[in-house]
């Protein structure tokens, strides 16, 4: 079964199961929203799992498990500096027949809704889910390892810069306030 191309109707009612792993230099979207480029060994491990339930109104319903793991470099927003950031995917997708339930069921609950399309890109999916789970402002957990300079005492200033005031005094020639 090719995730790229996913009957999702016929994956969610028969509830079947498709897992493995996913180069990360493939996923071109996510690699621009990253600090350093992924190595070629880098993977998403991801996994899907289709589910049918009864509805409220006797119709079954279809469902679909994504469950992703990475891990992605990105720049610390405090020192500036390369940090690992494991993101982590755990969403279920309710599929409905129209873009009108959709918008009206995506209004009244906290369900993730989508429209069931003949094909489903699941990489795709994937690729969307992980760029929405990358951090607003990465920044290292507790501490930067190299944290920036946080005065000018700090940033080791061979001399300091002369007053503007001084300046002006010496074009005065020293004398005091202008009356």
């Amino acid at each position: 079964m090719d995730p790229r191309t996913l009957n999702v109707r016929q994956f969610c009612s028969q509830q079947q199961h498709l897992e493995g792993d996913w180069p990360m230099t493939t996923l071109n979207r996510l690699k621009a929203g990253v600090f350093a480029e992924p190595e070629a060994s880098q993977q998403v491990q991801w996994s899907l799992q289709g589910n049918q339930v009864p509805g409220p109104a006797g119709a079954p319903e279809l469902w679909l498990h994504l469950l992703a793991r990475a891990s992605v470099t990105l720049q610390c927003q405090r020192c500036l500096q390369a940090m690992d950031q494991p993101l982590l995917v755990d969403r279920k997708f309710r599929f409905v027949h129209s873009e009108e339930e959709a918008e009206r069921l995506d209004e009244l609950s906290e369900e993730d809704v989508l429209v069931l399309s003949p094909k489903l890109d699941a990489v795709e999916l994937l690729e969307d889910e992980l760029i929405l789970a990358l951090p607003l402002v990465p920044k290292h957990d507790r501490v930067c390892p190299n944290p920036l300079p946080l005065s000018v005492d700090e940033l080791d200033l061979e001399e300091p810069a002369p007053s503007p005031f001084a300046a002006l005094a010496a074009l005065r020639g020293g004398r005091g306030p202008v009356n």
